[in-house]
C-alpha cells in the first residue's frame, strides 16, 4: 500500500512539472518591434498582436503579426462581411484572409497617415475662414462703423483660433522618421552556425 501511495505522489509531482515545462517553452517570446518617439518606447508589437499601419504606398492595413523573423513581419489579415441567415438577419462572418510580409522598415507610419476625414484640411477651412471674416470686419469697421460687429470679429478671430489649434495638435498617424522610430530586437537566434 505504501508503494502506490507514492507511486501516484510522484505521478502527481511528475505532471506538476511537464506542466511547467510547457508553460515556459509555449511563453518563450520570438523577435518584436518597439516603436520608439526620441528613444523612448511607447509601444512594441510582437507575435499575436494586432498591427495597424500605412505601408510607402499609402495603403491602410490592419492585420494580426503571426510572427516576427529576420526582420520580416509575417501578417493575416481577415476580410469581415455582413452575411444575411436564412432567419434574415445578419450576422459577422469572415469571407476571406490574406496573408503579407512586410519588411519593418517598408513601415511608412503606425496608425493612419492621412484618413479619410482630412483634420488638417478642416483646419485650413478654419484658419481661412476666420482670417477672411476678420478682415472682412476690418473693412466694414473702416467703411462704416455703424455697421461694424465686434461679435462677428470675436467670432471670427476664434474659428481662426480653433483651426490654427487643430492643424498643431492633430497628427496624421505616427509617422516614422525624425520623431517616431521602430526598432527590431532579435530575441530568437536565427542565424546558422
Amino acid at each position: 500500500m505504501p508503494h502506490l501511495y507514492l507511486f501516484y505522489r510522484m505521478k502527481l509531482l511528475l505532471s506538476i512539472i511537464i506542466v511547467f515545462i510547457c508553460q515556459y517553452a509555449l511563453g518563450q517570446q520570438g523577435d518584436f518591434i518597439l516603436l520608439k518617439k526620441h528613444e523612448r518606447t511607447i509601444g512594441s508589437y510582437y507575435k499575436g498582436n494586432n498591427i495597424a499601419f500605412t505601408n510607402p504606398q499609402g495603403s491602410y492595413i490592419e492585420a494580426e503579426i503571426t510572427d516576427i523573423k529576420t526582420d520580416t513581419l509575417f501578417l493575416r489579415q481577415f476580410i469581415i462581411r455582413q452575411i444575411p441567415t436564412t432567419l434574415g438577419v445578419y450576422v459577422l462572418d469572415t469571407v476571406a484572409s490574406y496573408r503579407y510580409q512586410y519588411n519593418y522598415n517598408e513601415i511608412k507610419a503606425i496608425g493612419r497617415a492621412g484618413g479619410k476625414f482630412n483634420v488638417s484640411g478642416s483646419a485650413a477651412a478654419l484658419m481661412g475662414g476666420g482670417a477672411l471674416l476678420t478682415v472682412a470686419s476690418g473693412v466694414v469697421y473702416l467703411a462704416d462703423r455703424n455697421k461694424f460687429s465686434p461679435q462677428l470679429m470675436f467670432g471670427a478671430l476664434g474659428l481662426a483660433g480653433i483651426g490654427y489649434a487643430m492643424a498643431k495638435l492633430t497628427g496624421k498617424g505616427m509617422i516614422i522618421g525624425k520623431k517616431y522610430s521602430l526598432v527590431y530586437v532579435e530575441v530568437s537566434n536565427n542565424k546558422k552556425p
